[in-house]
């Protein structure tokens, strides 16, 4: 927390967000300003509110804070940045960015609200760098609707791609290095970011849809249709790295492009050794790369998935009950700052006092277990308890009444 100390120029919100920070660690069953109010020993959320939403800080800075904790304590030479979106389920219509828009977290379309996060990804571990909110069309047509959620009226729609492009561009820009990006179909399909990245001369290697085309010796194919032609031989069985079941081994085989632009251009194809079912990924690197490398930076996408799941489970990256685009960002930058922490603090155990015989190593959840056990319980007076029920009583009966004047005002 002192690393971003300096970031509140008053001691107020300096001392209120050393509250919340840990509170979204704590074993609350939902985090949000009410919850963790009552936890911190507030008599109201009007604090914790405030914090969020009016208070004079800048949640940029404190997401480039977070990025350089993560690189200082998780760097790795052979790291990867992993790019993809996640998606948080919203009820009505007032939230930034929300409408109904197909999200993974559900696997169907729902009332939701998309963010594309950027995730640092090696083999000491992984944690979000940064974070964009997708925007879509419907609020970026409508300039009321922008300005009540504390969105500019000039703001433009961006694509999830064009999203990735600004976080990748931010985090180079830094004077940070990668030596290659790796993402899902969205991003894969998107010549644009593509082009970017081999202008900014980092590798990728990006999935890509069955019916996407490349151009090989032979012509121009479906990437689908390229798998009959590769022979037996050609295919290897390699691990796309370790999961918590062992090692996730498939058959993989590796097709050159031919492709104008400097570089070498090339097709991965992974088969799942069960089910055959098969996957394509866009692969570039400034020169030709081993199999192995490419198979292990394809691999390092399923980082992204435990940390969303980390992220939500035990940091309460979804949990947020707020409208406003800047409430927004400083929850999601504090969020980041919270699973950064026991992702650092597991690394450095792990460094410390490898796992004797028996136990795993500690885990992130082992880690925000005992955080809570011996740091983050504070306990609380019977008074303090009682207080919070007025208040919340109270408060819901104010919004009641008010539901009610409304409905009535409607009727004719």
């Amino acid at each position: 927390m002192s690393r971003i100390a300096g970031r509140f120029t008053r001691v107020e919100p300096q001392r209120r967000v050393r509250d919340l920070v840990p509170g979204l660690l704590s074993d609350l069953p939902r985090k949000n300003c009410w919850s963790i109010a009552e936890w911190a020993g507030e008599a109201t959320p009007d604090g914790m509110q405030h914090l969020l939403g009016r208070a004079k800080w800048d949640a940029d800075a404190v997401r480039d804070d977070v990025r350089e904790y993560v690189l200082e304590h998780l760097h790795d030479e052979d790291a990867a940045l992993v790019v993809d979106e996640t998606g948080d389920v919203k009820k009505g219509t007032r939230t930034v960015g929300v409408q109904r828009q197909y999200t993974g977290t559900t696997g169907r379309i729902e009332n939701a609200q998309v963010a594309v996060y950027l995730v640092y990804a090696g083999r000491r571990g992984h944690a979000a760098v940064d974070r964009e909110l997708y925007i879509p069309r419907s609020w970026t047509s409508d300039p009321g609707r922008c300005r009540a959620a504390g969105l500019g009226e000039d703001i433009l729609f961006a694509t999830k791609p064009e999203l990735a492009t600004r976080m990748i561009g931010r985090f180079l820009d830094a004077g940070r290095r990668v030596d290659w990006i790796t993402a899902g179909e969205v991003y894969g399909g998107n010549p644009k970011l593509r082009s970017v990245l081999e202008e900014r001369r980092t590798g990728y290697v990006l999935a890509v849809a069955c019916s996407h085309e490349v151009v090989t010796g032979a012509g121009k194919f479906r990437v689908n249709a390229l798998t009959a032609k590769v022979p037996k031989r050609a295919w290897q069985k390699l691990s796309a790295g370790a999961g918590a079941k062992g090692h996730r081994f498939y058959d993989w085989a590796v097709i050159d492009l031919t492709e104008p632009r400097p570089g070498s251009h090339r097709l991965l194809i992974r088969r799942n050794r069960t089910t055959d079912e098969l996957a394509y990924y866009r692969c570039w690197s400034p020169a030709p790369a081993p199999l192995a490398t490419l198979v292990r930076v394809a691999g390092s996408r399923w980082r992204v998935e435990e940390t969303f799941q980390a992220g939500k489970g035990l940091a309460g990256l979804d949990e947020h009950q707020l409208r406003r685009y800047t409430s927004w960002s400083r929850w999601i930058t504090l969020t980041m700052l919270a699973h950064a922490f026991l992702a650092v603090a597991r690394a450095d155990e792990h460094a410390r006092h490898p796992a004797p015989d028996g136990p795993i190593p500690l885990t992130c959840n082992e880690i925000c277990r005992l955080f809570i056990a011996f740091v983050a319980r504070p306990a609380r007076e019977a008074a303090h308890l009682l207080g919070w029920s007025r208040w919340r009583r109270r408060h819901q009966a104010r919004a009641q009444a008010s539901h009610y004047r409304r409905q009535a005002a409607c009727q004719p």
